[in-house]
């Protein structure tokens, strides 16, 4: 549910975004971003119901758009109407029917994923014991989200050895430092098997 328009230079845009991090959509949240020139100058967001102004005009329209209550009830309808049910759909075409394995000579597979950057420049690399991990790494190419922001994903396979530590270390112009996440065997199976760093 994406919207662009460009006119005499000017860009206005309008992004709607599902969010959720459970198997059962408990906490799904949907996102309505309206854009100008890249700027996000009103937002309604199902975690707080109603619209929130950016800018002296968003703020002006939020006002409006909040006293409306048939508006208002269209976009909180849109977690069900619109993000539960493609996530069902999406969820039972791919994720399950999706089974991770290790391709290759070792047992496992770690993934490490950095969503939300721009510029496009990054750098992303797996450590074994603090030194950096060169074979059985593989990742993708940095991929546009269509939002002007950028996402990357790296693989490592590895035979898991007791005491080691494995880590995922991201390096971008916009951090003042890498950002290094240590993999702990210790964390729930669906929380350890995946790092995800955001950046921007």
């Amino acid at each position: 549910m994406d919207r662009v328009t460009i006119t005499d230079g000017y860009y206005w845009s309008r992004w709607n975004k599902c969010i959720h991090g459970s198997r059962d959509f408990s906490d799904m949240v949907f996102v309505d971003n309206y854009i100008f020139n890249k700027d996000v100058y009103i937002q309604f967001n199902s975690t707080v119901g109603e619209y929130v102004g950016y800018t002296a005009h968003g703020v002006y329209n939020a006002d409006l758009w909040n006293k409306d209550t048939n508006i208002l009830q269209q976009e909180r309808a849109e977690v069900d109407r619109y993000c539960k049910h493609n996530a069902e759909l999406y969820q039972s075409a791919i994720a399950d029917k999706t089974v991770t394995q290790a391709g290759g000579r070792h047992p496992a597979v770690l993934m490490c994923s950095a969503y939300r950057f721009y510029p496009h420049g990054i750098k992303v690399s797996w450590m074994r014991d603090g030194a950096v991990v060169k074979t059985d790494v593989t990742s993708t190419e940095e991929m546009p989200n269509g939002d002007w922001y950028y996402q990357i994903h790296s693989h490592l396979e590895y035979t898991p050895k007791s005491g080691e530590k494995i880590s995922c270390a991201v390096d971008h112009a916009g951090l003042t430092k890498p950002i290094i996440i240590d993999w702990d065997p210790s964390l729930p199976e669906s929380e350890r098997n995946k790092i995800a760093i955001g950046a921007s």
